[in-house]
Formats: structure tokens, C-alpha cells, sequence
């Protein structure tokens, strides 16, 4: 009796365990509702994001080289400017008496050799006369010498006048120089971008950042290009004359073309950033609608190669499974088999934001489960499908 009622409990304890494999794969009553799509050809553009900012290629920032102050400023912020163009004027009073007392300098000098080569010729004269009369035996050997001395001594000192008039024109143009350097001239055609001197203010000769060092900043606006910062992990995919599309921050709905012009050599560690990042210089070759201004923070994505047509998936219906023990890991995904989930072992390759390449061989009718993701998560190996077929764009 005991071993009756024993064995009336193993069999009800296993028809329980069993009725939910005998509902799904007899009766159909855990069927999922899925969606499917057959293998199609699209066209990924794999990418590689980066982030940085707008700036001017051909720009520069106008500093004095004599200290003074400024007594004229021909622009305001903002203005056009032409290359050669007079764009500030330091004090030059003193500037222009130092150069008038050099020019005295270089006249009184040259006068100076003018009455030495007229002494010298009459020396000459002098001597030609004296060098007769000895050797004739008129004069005597010691007025002979004193006649060749007063002219060597003559020339001598004209020499000498030549050097200081050499000295005297040098220091003319060195004057001449420094004064020149009172007028500002615009390097390059531009606009002023920065104005950071006023009438008054006493410009200063220096290189260091303090008030008067910088007068302006001349930009070219037609040089402006987007330089980000690309992670080293990354920067290998990276060539010359890819296609890219920049957003700035400003303008997050309006996209502009680029191509990348430049890769630098070495890398840098960022301010803010982890790692190492190299410098890529981008070419805004359509900035459409956008008011392009230097400092902006913009995005740019890069895309790495060629668009191409490849055999693709939305991304959603590859599945990532991961086994440490054994050390493998596969991709894989679930194909319709007669209203059957089987589970399919693949091989990816290049993805987008939205579909994922298939390395693998799959039949071109075969019917690929890509959703919804919640069943996706939880579907088996065997489960019986319900499928609405789904035509991806």
C-alpha cells in the first residue's frame, strides 16, 4: 500500500514537471510572439567619435616690440583688415629725435671724412714735394720723415672716420628699425577677433601674458577647422581624406561635411582626459547653415572606411554569450525554423549605431528573430515561435 501511493507520488510529481515541455512542444501553448527579417544588403559606415573644437587656421596675435604708448588705434573689434594695412600706432616722439639725432650723427661723420681726403690730398702734394727735395739732398732726412708720418697718420685717421661712420649708419638703421616698429601692420587678411588694448594704454615689448603684451587677434575666418581629440586606441583606424560629419554644440540638428587633413605625429595627454589622445585636424568642407565661430565645442564622427554594401542584421538580433570556464565566448543568433527557435552560431564583422555585418553564410530566405528585445532576452533553443515578419529598411 505504502509503495502504491509512493509511486502515485512519482508519477504525479513528474507529469507536473513535464506538462510545460508537453504544452510547448505538443499543444503550442507558450508560443512567442516574434518578430523576424531576412538577411539584407546594407550599406555600414563604421565610426569612430571624437570631440573637440572650431579654430582658425591662419591666426595671429599682434604684439609691440618697443614700448610706448598707444596714441592711435585705426580698428575696433570686429573690423576687416587687409594684409599691409595700418592697424595701430605707438607714441614715437622719441623714437623719431633718436632717429634725428642719428641721421646728424651719420651727416657730421661723412663731413668729417670729406675734410680728412681733402687734407690727405694736400699730404700727398706735401710729400711728393719733400720726397723730391731729399733726394736731391735739399731738405734732410728728418723733415723727410715728419712729412711721410703727418701723411700716414692721415690716413689713418681717415680709416678711422670710415668706421665711425659705418657705426654712426648702423645705429641709424637700428633707430630707424625701432621706429618702423611704431606702426602696426596687419600680416594677413582677416577680421579683428580680439581687441585687447586701448588709446593711452602703454603697449609693452614682451612675450609673457601681461596687460599690454597683446594688442589684438587677427583671424582668418575663411581658415576655421575642427580640431578633436582621438583616444590612441582609436587613432590607428584613422586616415587622411576620410569622410567626416561635425556637429557643434550650438547647432546639435545641423550636421556639416569635413574631411580629416591632418593626424599628429605625437601624442599628448588632454586636460580632463585619461590616456593618451593625438590631435586630428579636420577640414570643414560644407558647413551648411551653420555660423561657424572659433572656440565652439563641436563632436565629430569619423567614419573609418569606404561605405559598402555588406550582408546585415539590426543589431539587437546578435546575442553575445560568454563562457569563462572554457574560455569562449560566441556570437550567435535565432533563426525561424517552421515556427522552432534555433539557436545559430555566427561570426560578425563591421557595425553601425543600427546593424551589425554577418560573416557568416546564412540563406538569403531564412528568417533572422530581431525583436522584440524582451522576448529576444529570454527565448530558448526550441521554443515555438509566432513570427510577424518585419521588412527593416
Amino acid at each position: 500500500m505504502n509503495a502504491k501511493k509512493l509511486l502515485l507520488i512519482v508519477v504525479f510529481a513528474g507529469m507536473v514537471i513535464a506538462l510545460p515541455f508537453i504544452n510547448r512542444t505538443v499543444f503550442g501553448t507558450n508560443v512567442k510572439e516574434v518578430n523576424v527579417s531576412i538577411l539584407t544588403q546594407r550599406v555600414i559606415s563604421p565610426s569612430i567619435l571624437a570631440s573637440g573644437f572650431l579654430a582658425h587656421e591662419e591666426e595671429v596675435m599682434l604684439s609691440s616690440e618697443v614700448i610706448g604708448k598707444v596714441s592711435e588705434l585705426f580698428v575696433e573689434e570686429g573690423d576687416v583688415v587687409t594684409q599691409g594695412s595700418l592697424v595701430l600706432r605707438v607714441d614715437d616722439k622719441n623714437f623719431i629725435a633718436g632717429f634725428e639725432q642719428s641721421e646728424a650723427a651719420v651727416s657730421i661723420t661723412a663731413i668729417d671724412i670729406e675734410r680728412q681726403e681733402i687734407r690727405i690730398e694736400n699730404l700727398k702734394r706735401q710729400f711728393e714735394r719733400s720726397e723730391s727735395l731729399y733726394e736731391r739732398d735739399l731738405i734732410g732726412e728728418e723733415a723727410f720723415e715728419v712729412a711721410r708720418n703727418q701723411l700716414d697718420l692721415a690716413n689713418i685717421d681717415l680709416l678711422s672716420s670710415r668706421a665711425r661712420l659705418a657705426q654712426a649708419k648702423a645705429q641709424l638703421d637700428q633707430v630707424n628699425d625701432q621706429l618702423s616698429k611704431t606702426q602696426i601692420i596687419s600680416p594677413i587678411d582677416g577680421v579683428i577677433t580680439s581687441l585687447d588694448i586701448k588709446v593711452g594704454e602703454t603697449a609693452i615689448a614682451s612675450s609673457t601674458n601681461i596687460p599690454g603684451s597683446s594688442l589684438m587677434t587677427i583671424a582668418n575666418p575663411a581658415s576655421i577647422y575642427t580640431e578633436v581629440l582621438v583616444d590612441e586606441a582609436d587613432v590607428a583606424n584613422i586616415e587622411v581624406g576620410q569622410r567626416t560629419e561635425i556637429v557643434a554644440i550650438a547647432y546639435p540638428d545641423q550636421p556639416m561635411q569635413g574631411v580629416v587633413r591632418f593626424i599628429a605625429n605625437t601624442a599628448k595627454i588632454a586636460q580632463g582626459r585619461q590616456g593618451l589622445s593625438f590631435v586630428v585636424k579636420i577640414d570643414i568642407t560644407d558647413p551648411g547653415d551653420v555660423i561657424l565661430r572659433p572656440g565652439m565645442s563641436c563632436r565629430a564622427e569619423i567614419f573609418t572606411r569606404q561605405d559598402q554594401e555588406v550582408a546585415a542584421v539590426p543589431i539587437q538580433a546578435i546575442l553575445f554569450e560568454e563562457d569563462r570556464a572554457e574560455l569562449r565566448s560566441d556570437y550567435f543568433i535565432f533563426v525561424n525554423d517552421d515556427g522552432v527557435a534555433r539557436k545559430t552560431k555566427v561570426e560578425v564583422g563591421l557595425s553601425d549605431d543600427e546593424y551589425q555585418e554577418l560573416m557568416s553564410e546564412i540563406d538569403a530566405d531564412v528568417e533572422i528573430v530581431i525583436g522584440p528585445n524582451q522576448e529576444l532576452r529570454h527565448l530558448l533553443e526550441g521554443d515555438r515561435l509566432d513570427a510577424t515578419r518585419i521588412e527593416t529598411q
